[in-house]
This record gives C-alpha cells, structure tokens and sequence, in this order.
C-alpha cells in the first residue's frame, strides 16, 4: 500500500466514529482531470470485471467505474444489468443463453454462488470487437476492491479512484434490488469495511440513493448521473443538494451546461465517449473528466 493511501487510511480511521465531523473538505482531492475506465474497460475486457479494472490501471487512469447490484443473500456484486446479460454472458457450463431467457436470471433473485457460476468473457460481443477473451466472472464490490488494492501495491501504481454506480429506480425496488436504503447501506458496509472510502464516488440515476448518501454519509462524494433535457438548474431542485460531480451524457454537454455546474462549484464528468476525436471535442468544452469504454484513447491524446 502506498504511503499517501496508508496516511489517508490512519486520517479515516481517527475520525472513526465521528463522521459528522468529516467533511468534503478532508478528503484527497479529485484529479485535475478525470480519465474514467467505463466498467473497467468495457471496450478491451468484460465490462465490470477484475481484468478490466486492471487493464485500465495498467493504461493509466485516475479511476475506474463500476455498476452495483445486490444479490439474494445480499451479496454486493459488481454488474451494471438487474439480470444476467446474454449478450456477453454465458451459463455455467458455457453455453449461450437463449434469447427467450434474457429476463430469467435475475441478479436479486440468486445467490452470490449461483451468479459467480456464469461465465463471462469467452462470448463475443458485437458491440464490441476489439474485446479480448479472458474467462472471468461477476465479482462481488468486495473482492474486486482487495484485488484492486493488492494490484495497486505490488505494482507500485498510484492510488485510483474508485466512482461506483448504485443501479436502482423505483419500479425495480424489492423486485430487481432492494429498496435504497438498504442498497446504500450494503454498498457503504463494503465501501467502509475496506477502508477506501475517500477515493469513492458514489453514482446514480436514481435521486434516492444519492439524497440517502447526502443525509447519512455527508463525507462521501457523490455524483448525478443524467440523461434528460431538464437545465442543470431543475436537475438540481430535484436532487435537493449540490453534488460534487455532475455526470451527463456526453449529447448533452455544451459550454454553457459546463459554466452553470463550475458556477455552482460542481465538476463535469460526462459518459460515454468513445472516439479520440469525441474526447477531443468534449475536453475542449471545459469538462474535468471524460467517461470511456476505451481507456487507451485517453493517452493518445
């Protein structure tokens, strides 16, 4: 472990038991300009694995993101869809997953044992063709986050930030994931356990995780996902509190929206930008931080 992460760890574990004394202002600050692996490096790995977190470690990047969901046994695992996706998953003894059963295997509705099983990382993905084949499986937050560790400080490579995204809406509660209190705490029993929590930030679509986290984990760095044509001002009216990132679709993004968020002191971190040209384009408008499936083009620049 570095020695900034372990003075960071000594810093966190004296304020233990006084969070509310901890604020934004005490936490390491975020980097000058966010170079996001989407799901790892969905783009070059199965999305959301422990491979693609390290390939986008080994290329360079202050953080890498990731989608939560939680399992039966309440299991917080490391996926980004409420089931198990044929198009890139395959059943436990290898086999493609009929289409007709797209919807069946439910992350919620299995235990962690029974989600493992599937293989991930053989099966070609259309979407994405440069995605090399390395058998891997759906980690639990966990595990991903001690093998993460272990990688940082074996290879000597400096600390990463970790944006983890709560997968959630309210037609989904108690049926594809457990209704949002009992998801942030899942998520913030993991987060705190391992002791990273001031190189997390914590995403969402979902207003009620985010406004969750405000209340009770005010130390925590969140960060508004958004896909609508709402301003940022009535985006924020109803998220209720000044997130620390503002996260849009990259469609979405213009000099102006950049200006209203740096108004407001909140960073601009759009998603998903996957052609050296649109990284380009976008960084040009003033954005700190760029959200990609290809890690790599960040650094051919």
């Amino acid at each position: 472990m570095n020695k900034t992460f372990s003075a960071l760890l000594l810093g966190a574990t004296l304020l233990a038991g006084c969070k509310s004394s901890q604020s934004l202002t005490q936490l390491p600050p975020l980097p000058t300009f966010d170079t996001e692996g989407h799901r790892g490096a969905r783009g070059l790995l199965a999305e959301n694995s422990i491979p693609a977190m390290r390939k986008a470690i080994d290329l360079g990047v202050t953080t890498i993101e990731m989608d939560c969901h939680i399992t039966k046994d309440g299991q917080v695992v490391v996926t980004h869809d409420p089931h198990i996706n044929p198009l890139y998953a395959r059943t436990p003894d290898g086999q493609d997953i009929p289409k007709e059963d797209a919807k069946k295997y439910v992350v919620y509705q299995m235990t962690y044992d029974q989600v493992k099983a599937f293989e991930l990382g053989t099966k070609p993905y259309s979407n994405f063709p440069q995605q090399q084949r390395v058998k891997t499986y759906i980690p639990r937050l966990a595990d991903l986050i001690d093998s993460v560790q272990t990688y940082l400080k074996t290879t000597g490579k400096p600390q990463v930030f970790y944006n983890i995204e709560v997968k959630s809406k309210i037609a989904g509660d108690n049926k594809l994931h457990p209704a949002s209190e009992e998801f942030v705490k899942a998520m913030m029993q993991v987060i705190e356990k391992k002791g990273i929590a001031p190189y997390v930030i914590i995403q969402s679509f979902d207003l009620r995780p985010l406004q969750i986290l405000h209340k009770k984990y005010p130390h925590m760095r969140t960060s508004f996902l958004v896909d609508n044509k709402k301003t940022v001002a009535e985006n924020l009216a109803e998220l209720g509190f000044t997130p620390v990132v503002y996260s849009p679709s990259a469609k979405l993004v213009t000099a102006e929206l950049v200006k209203q968020c740096h108004d407001r002191g909140i960073k601009v971190v759009p998603w998903t930008v996957n052609t050296a040209e649109e990284i380009a384009r976008i960084k040009a408008l003033g954005v700190d931080g760029i959200i990609s499936d290809y890690p790599n083009l960040f650094f051919q620049q």
